[in-house]
């Protein structure tokens, strides 16, 4: 079991996308999303701007490759409709396989400003192999709680941890539980960054870090 940490830049619904009963990390960190395996916790931290409060934190429940994504019904209503605006025009299900194999990616957060494909968006999220789904998360968006002290070392810059997080694994664990218990769960409130910007809505989305 490994606990992954990580600075979610941008927090406006794309990546994670906590919409539709799921919790789902389908772009960006691809070096998380290629190792991560089911059973395994990943935490998403604010900037240190934020105080470096808690986006969200979940359990992997499932993995799936990104055509298994596309094509399963439950996620269906990720697939983004980037006109329709709101929690639709975010949605994280853009990528699936045409009949000669080649990666097609749907009107989306990560496509160029008139709509079309970007390649190497296309190359960065797929690189990352699978989507990473959880049932059993807690989504807090720009309102989430500061780490408790002892969960401190959790905190990273620019890349994620992993490795260095097994000795907080158990106080982690205790915590996710205990607001769990509370009554945290599932999506609790919206994203940093929310309603998505007009940009987004209609003419394509300004590029974003991930």
């Amino acid at each position: 079991m490994t606990l992954y940490s990580y600075i979610v830049a941008t927090d406006a619904g794309f990546a994670p996308n906590p919409f539709h009963e799921y919790l789902t990390l389908a772009c960006c960190k691809p070096g998380i999303r290629k190792t991560a395996q089911k059973g395994d916790y990943v935490v998403g931290l604010g900037p240190s701007r934020s105080g470096n409060r808690v986006v969200y934190a979940m359990r992997v429940t499932d993995t799936l490759d990104f055509d298994c994504y596309w094509h399963d019904r439950r996620f269906c209503n990720k697939r983004p409709e980037v006109a329709a605006g709101g929690e639709k025009a975010v949605g994280d299900n853009i990528y699936h396989l045409d009949e000669t194999g080649q990666w097609q990616q749907a009107w989306s957060c990560h496509s160029q400003k008139d709509g079309q494909q970007d390649r190497k968006r296309t190359c960065k999220d797929v690189g990352g192999k699978k989507v990473l789904v959880s049932s059993d998360f807690i989504y807090w968006g720009g309102k989430g709680p500061c780490l408790p002290h002892n969960l401190k070392g959790l905190i990273v810059g620019r890349a994620h941890r992993s490795k260095s997080n097994e000795k907080h694994l158990p106080d982690f664990i205790k915590w996710f539980e205990d607001k769990r218990a509370k009554g945290e769960k599932g999506y609790l409130g919206p994203p940093t960054k929310w309603p998505p910007s007009p940009s987004m809505e209609g003419t394509g989305n300004r590029r974003r870090r991930c």
